[in-house]
């Protein structure tokens, strides 16, 4: 019997096919990037939680990557009668293994008992966070630890980080012993099947479908999707799927056809992007555009933002994953349609938070509208800044109160095929002008290429020319960003060329 592991467990949990797929073809498994991000914040919160439940350093931590799962297994049961932390302990019982992250001895009765505390780096607690601990309380018990109390620890999200190394307060625990102690046959079920399901010679076979990105994005989905039949026409196209009737639809419709889904099913969103899919036709309510931009008089900024954000924060003043602005861009157009850029970006290191915002302060003066897309970031940032300086208060709610957003009107004026259900600018931009193309940027292409450029960038090892060349590269995209915006807003009120870079 195949001895399997909690995450394998997970992934049964989530989808059979998914294990097998793990045990079988690993090589088809393609994490997004997002995903990848997440194991790494993952590993930087566990480096967290060992300092903070050991802060003398006297604790053992088993590494059973490079001491292999018997070594492992064996140092943790020896370590089991000592008195002193344990980090990924490691157990294996009735066909399963897990690793704790972090076990705490103490006395009960006399006896030496431990207390199990797994560690997230999310804000909350999820439902598979429940059954991650209840697999590891089964397992540790199975295998003969004396477990008394098992809690899941994640990050809070409104702690305020002091400073000076002191994480004290950023993780909360949430007791789930009852719980998990409690579903202790559950998990024999899910053993069980999954064990069933790993001795089976042929793939499972499942069709994709909402499991596949819940509770997390399965890395086999685009495995999984080249094995069906592929519509010309994906019903994800569509934008905003949130009545019931529609959802049904979609689950119970194998193919996923735009062509197949009904009209009445559909709002008037959303049967626009099905009418101008199949006719290849574009949909530009071009009076309706320039009317809703009319009163919006230059001069006029075109103002875009570049965020990090850190599940551990490392500046003062600044919560766990904050949006913290690192960069802007702005172009400025006179009344007589002359453009003008200015932009700021702070490599330095430092919390670039009051430096950004006394130079959007600068730079947006007093007058005129802010034209950003998808206002609600920018605004919810410089609404952020205000609170945190208290002093320039009431000139950065100022600037929220010029901001103009131009995502509502593209929405509701235009729709061109090539967007594939989407506004995002980068969809939008190449509809609108072809000419230009975030795929021609050198190293920075996109948000979350900015911030990986950022943290690259701002590191100790980073040399200085290697800086300076991440610098230009984040420069250069900003940039295209507030043009792109530029570009939009001439297009919407049929002054397509009229302005000229100064």
């Amino acid at each position: 019997m195949r001895t399997l592991s909690k995450s394998k467990l997970i992934a049964f949990r989530q989808c059979p096919k998914r294990l097998w797929l793990e045990i079988n073809q690993p090589t088809a498994r393609e994490d997004s990037s997002a995903a990848q991000a997440s194991f790494e914040i993952g590993y930087q919160v566990g480096d967290i939680a060992q300092k903070l439940y050991d802060p003398d350093g006297k604790g053992q931590v088993i590494d059973a990557q490079s001491e292999g799962f018997t070594a492992a297994f064996a140092r943790t049961k020896s370590l089991l009668d000592s008195s002193q932390p344990i980090f990924e302990a490691g157990f294996s019982s009735e066909g399963a293994l897990a690793f704790a992250d972090v076990l705490l001895p103490s006395r009960k009765s006399g006896k030496l008992v431990w207390r199990m505390v797994e560690v997230k780096s999310s804000t909350s607690v999820k439902d598979y966070h429940r059954d991650d601990a209840a697999i590891q309380a089964f397992v540790a018990k199975s295998s003969g630890v004396p477990l008394t109390s098992i809690a899941l620890a994640h990050i809070n999200r409104d702690w305020v980080y002091p400073g000076g190394d002191d994480y004290q307060g950023l993780l909360i625990e949430n007791d789930l012993t009852s719980e998990a102690f409690g579903r202790a046959e559950e998990v024999k079920v899910w053993i069980a099947g999954a064990q069933a399901v790993a001795k089976k010679r042929k793939e499972p076979i499942r069709n994709t479908g909402s499991h596949c990105t819940d509770p997390f994005e399965c890395g086999f989905l685009g495995y999984c999707q080249s094995q069906e039949p592929q519509a010309e026409f994906p019903v994800k196209w569509l934008p905003q799927i949130r009545s019931n009737a529609l959802r049904t639809f979609i689950a119970e419709d194998a193919v996923g056809d735009l062509r197949n889904v009904p009209d009445e099913l559909l709002n008037p969103k959303q049967q626009r992007v099905k009418t101008h899919t199949l006719l290849d036709t574009v949909y530009f309510d071009a009076i309706g555009a320039a009317e809703d931009l009319a009163k919006h008089k230059l001069p006029a900024y075109f103002l875009d933002f570049e965020t990090i954000q850190f599940a551990v924060p490392i500046w003062k003043g600044t919560r766990p994953y904050q949006q913290i602005p690192f960069q802007f861009s702005t172009h400025r157009m006179t009344r007589t349609g002359k453009v003008s850029h200015q932009a700021f970006l702070d490599l330095s290191g430092k919390d670039p938070s009051k430096a950004f915002a006394e130079s959007l302060i600068d730079v947006c003066g007093e007058s005129g509208p802010i034209f950003v897309y998808n206002a609600g970031f920018e605004t919810a940032r410089i609404g952020e800044l205000a609170e945190r300086y208290p002093r320039l208060k009431k000139s950065l709610l100022a600037l929220n109160e010029r901001v103009v957003d131009l995502l509502p009107i593209a929405r509701e004026r235009y729709y061109h095929p090539s967007q594939l259900g989407s506004w995002s600018i980068k969809k939008v931009l190449p509809a609108i002008a072809p000419d230009l193309s975030y795929a021609v940027l050198d190293g920075v292409q996109d948000g979350g290429m900015a911030m990986d450029a950022f943290l690259e960038a701002i590191s100790s090892s980073t040399g200085i020319d290697r800086k300076k060349i991440i610098e230009q590269q984040l420069l250069k995209y900003c940039e295209l960003d507030t043009y792109a915006m530029i570009r939009l807003w001439q297009f919407f009120t049929g002054r397509v060329g009229s302005s000229n870079n100064g």
